[in-house]
């Protein structure tokens, strides 16, 4: 008796139109930030990524949210820094205080999209900020992150003129939290992203941008579970993701001078793999790993004159690393709050 064989699944008209404006977005924030000179690339191909990737849908709340976190790092890397940083105590302190407001936005549900994009933020301005020294200074790099989120926003904009959802989607609930579960889910993320934070510094690795960026990421599951699973497909999709990149290398050969060819690879495999991360669901998963990978390979190592094979060798064992030892300290962390009656968490249990 034969046996059925399912169809492969297909993207839907809103899928496909999400598909494109993710692919079009990021392509259009490398390409003017390559064309411009303008420094940390990153920020301008991946935020893109990660304001049409995880948010479906555009609004004056979400644009609220996602100006409003560019706001709150750079104010809060402006205050630490210039305050504290000759107190590396007080310092890490303030760092966790920051942490817990952005992480109880996240598990209250009240901006997600907030804490999402300030933590990340926050962690990797806070972390380059202390190797500002000499003639250096910090607002370059703060005015650059401001500058990326404004127009990431009207990218965005642009994005969802061009390529519109034909129907209306429907709206996601935030399934509900005992009080326990969030300060759980609270202290468990703010404890593990300062951590993150002080490992970085104490072993002076100022080149593993994505190493501490997959550290933070991992924590937008917000409990031990889920984060897991979370890093087990953080890890995946960093491994395509750099064999992606190597690939577009590969193909480019020495034609990156003519900046083109790159705009045309990132555009294919950004599209095809947003297709991946779309029918998951659209959460962070090895679709949303794979896109962010190659998108901070692209926007960090690739352009005229560039090379990328050693960026993404180094960037993937640097990751396994960061994962690995975050999930571990989100074990431990874990199941030391669970010995408590006020900070057990119950949700997912």
């Amino acid at each position: 008796m034969s046996q059925k064989i399912n169809p492969p699944p297909q993207l839907d008209n809103n899928g496909l139109r999400q598909a494109l404006r993710i692919a079009g977005g990021c392509t259009l924030g490398f390409t003017l930030s390559k064309l411009m000179q303008w420094p940390n690339g990153i920020f301008f191909t991946v935020y893109p990524m990660l304001l049409l990737g995880l948010v479906p849908t555009i609004n004056w709340a979400i644009i609220r949210q996602f100006i409003a976190s560019a706001a709150y790092s750079a104010t809060v890397v402006l205050l630490v820094q210039g305050l504290f940083a000759h107190l590396p105590v007080l310092m890490t302190l303030c760092a966790l205080a920051a942490f817990v407001i952005l992480f109880y936005q996240m598990s209250t549900g009240a901006a997600f999209l907030f804490g999402a994009m300030g933590a990340v933020s926050l962690s990797i301005q806070l972390h380059f900020a202390s190797y500002v020294t000499g003639g250096n200074s910090i607002y370059p790099l703060i005015f650059s992150n401001i500058f990326a989120i404004g127009l990431t926003v009207l990218i965005a904009l642009l994005m969802h003129g061009l390529f519109p959802d034909v129907s209306r989607r429907a709206i996601r609930v935030m399934p509900s939290k005992s009080a326990e579960s969030v300060r759980h889910e609270v202290l468990l993320c703010s404890l593990v992203a300062t951590m993150s934070f002080v490992v970085f510094q104490v072993l002076d690795l100022q080149d593993s941008i994505s190493a501490q960026a997959a550290s933070v990421i991992i924590l937008f599951s917000l409990c031990w579970k889920a984060a897991g699973i979370a890093s087990w497909q953080r890890i995946i999709g960093t491994l395509i993701g750099c064999n992606a990149a190597l690939l577009a290398q590969l193909l480019l050969y020495t034609h990156s001078d003519f900046l083109l060819f790159p705009v045309l690879l990132l555009w294919s495999l950004s599209f095809i793999f947003s297709r991946f991360h779309i029918l998951s669901g659209g959460a962070p998963g090895v679709g949303f790993g794979v896109l962010t990978t190659f998108g901070i390979l692209f926007g960090q190592s690739l352009g005229p004159g560039q090379d990328l094979i050693y960026s993404a060798l180094y960037r993937f064992s640097s990751v396994c690393v960061a994962v690995i030892v975050s999930l571990s300290a989100i074990y431990i962390v874990h199941h030391m709050l669970n010995r408590f009656s006020v900070t057990r968490h119950h949700t997912y249990e």
